[in-house]
Formats: structure tokens, sequence, C-alpha cells
């Protein structure tokens, strides 16, 4: 049933985007920056922007890169953004503060991904709506990396498992080698269950260790710490590319391009489905910004979404699927995206 349901919730995300995306297309499109200045809002002074991961991961680059095109293309008033990186409680201390702030509201943006969301509402009474939804920018899926010539500390390795062929953890791990994989918070969790579930193993026989950010495993990995790594292709690319890491399975429905083209997706490796959790990315803010507030980011959100260092330099690059909102349909979309995983958690 859980199954069936995750194919559902899959589905579901999937229209949901397509709807929005289209609303969003139209209704940003007779927005300016001057539609958003005119309501009453622009910055004066330094904008904070938290991130609860560590620097380096997924979730860094995409803030980073966002307040750089900011900042470039003059969109803040040339205004300083600051990114504080709060990785404190797994991220929920940041994401808390964040939710209960008053003072510098309006000046205060907060990275939001489905994984951030996903334990949030698990762990504690956060949910989405003690916050603004400023925008969703992009879609992002992950694979699974090794970096083979990491001096061997975990059993698998020692027993002269290959840490290039999944298929032949697989077989490690169902004759009684454990294997270790290493990811950061939230969908990277996820995506190891249905993994594991997937291939028909447990957490006894395939383990998982849980860093404060991608980097932070990926660091394990080089290491020789943990078998394989979960992670985005915008924390691994650089890694692949140096010879560091090599990417050994594509967790999506079909192969990426590129460097990654070389790992398989998980039906090509045995007698099983593919396995996925796509990862929406977004930006929320306090939910005491005022309304002025929110339309000037949302406002400049979708310009940045246009431009070509986003398109090129982020999308591209680290092969997200684009698929900008707004702020309403941003909103509508995470609300309903929560409704149906709390649902399926037994969460209320």
């Amino acid at each position: 049933m859980k199954k069936v349901f995750a194919s559902a919730l899959a589905s579901l995300m999937l229209m949901s985007l397509a709807a929005c995306g289209s609303s969003s297309s139209a209704s940003s499109g007779s927005a300016g920056s001057g539609s958003a200045q005119s309501e009453g809002f622009v910055p004066t002074k330094s904008v904070t922007w938290v991130c609860t991961s560590s620097a380096g991961g997924g979730s860094d680059i995409f803030t980073r890169k966002i307040g750089e095109i900011m900042t470039n293309e003059n969109l803040v008033n040339g205004q300083t953004i600051v990114v504080s990186n709060e990785t404190d409680g797994s991220g929920e201390v940041g994401r808390n503060k964040v939710a209960t702030m008053t003072n510098d509201a309006d000046y205060t943006l907060l990275t939001f991904n489905s994984g951030d969301l996903t334990p949030m509402v698990k762990n504690t009474n956060n949910r989405s709506s003690n916050f603004r939804i400023l925008a969703i920018m992009a879609v992002d899926k992950q694979l699974l990396f090794s970096c083979p010539a990491s001096d061997a500390k975990t059993d698998y390795a020692k027993n002269g498992g290959d840490q290039t062929d999944f298929a032949a953890a697989i077989e490690a791990a169902k004759n009684g080698t454990f294997v270790v994989i290493g990811g950061s918070k939230g969908d990277d969790i996820e995506t190891y269950n249905k993994l594991i579930k997937e291939v028909g193993l447990t957490e006894q026989q395939m383990g998982y260790i849980t860093y404060d950010s991608t980097s932070d495993a990926i660091t394990a990995a080089l290491g020789g710490n943990v078998d394989f790594v979960i992670s985005k292709p915008a924390a691994a690319s650089q890694y692949v590319e140096s010879g560091d890491l090599t990417s050994v399975l594509a967790l999506a429905e079909e192969r990426y391009t590129g460097s990654l083209s070389d790992a398989p997706t998980l039906s090509e490796i045995g007698d099983y489905e593919n396995v996925e959790v796509p990862v929406w990315r977004g930006v929320a803010a306090p939910i005491a910004m005022s309304d002025e507030a929110v339309a000037y980011w949302s406002d400049v959100l979708d310009q940045v979404s246009k431009t070509e260092t986003w398109q090129n330099d982020y999308l591209k690059t680290y092969q997200l699927i684009d698929q900008h909102m707004n702020t309403d349909d941003a909103t509508r979309y995470v609300t309903a995206y929560e409704t149906v995983y709390m649902a399926d958690n037994g969460l209320s």
C-alpha cells in the first residue's frame, strides 16, 4: 500500500508542478520589479538568508547562487545578502528561529525544501503555515556515489567489495557483509528507505549514517568511512569531474547526462523498479513578513528564475528541473504536498 501511495504522491507532485508552473508563468509574466516596489517595500539594509545545511551542500549552493544573482543583477537595491548556515538540531533550530521571528522579518529569507519540511512536521510543531512561502525555484533528484580510491575502513571495502557496482553491494549485503550509505537529512533518508525496501534489504544489512549536509557525507566517503553516498548533482559534480567520486546509481526514472551518464538506474541493475524522491527547492520567510515584502521577494525570485545565469550556470550545470512558482502557487503546492505527506505518515 505504501508503495502504491508513493507512486500516487509522485504523480500528484508532477501534475501539481505542471499546473502551478503554467499559472505561475501567466501571473508572474505580468509583474515586474516596479510592481513589487510600488507596494511600498524596498530593502534598505542587509538581508539575512538562513540555510539550515552546512556550507558546500546542495542547499548551500542553491542559496548562494540565488544571492549572487540577486546582487549581480542589482535586484536588491544594492544591499548585501548574508548567508547564515544554521545546522543545530538538524536545522530545526534555524527553521524555528525564522518561523517565530518578529524583528527584521522583511529582511530574513530561508532556504526551504521538501527535505526540510518532512522532518520538521515529523519532529516539531512547525508547519508550512508557520512561514510565508515565497517561491519554488526548481526540482532536484539524486544519485549514489562512491570513492573507490579511499582507504578501506568499512566491512564491504575491506572484504574487497566493488564500490563501482551497486548490484554487487546488494548481493554482498544479502550474504552478510554490512554495507553503509551516508547522506544528509530529510529526503536523503527517505530515498535510502525506499531504496533498501525495493532491493529487499534491512537497515541491519545496509545501514545509513546521517550527516548535517551532503558535503559532510561526501567528506566521509572521501575518507573511506562510508561505501556509498547519496547526493544531488550540485554537491557531487565537482568531485566526479576531478575523479574523486564515481557516480554509481541514478536514483531517478532515467539516467542523467554529461559526466553522470554512466550511472545506471536501479531497474538496469536488477529486477527492481526505479527509485526516486523528487526534491522541490524553495524559499520561505517568517510568518511576520509583511505582504509588501512578500510581493517584493516573490517578484525578485521570479526575475532570478529567468536569468541566463540561473538557467545555465545552475539548472543546466547541476541537472535540475526548471520549475518556478510564485508565492501564491508555491504556497498552494507546499500546502498540498504537506497534507499528503502528513496523511501518509499518520501525522496531524
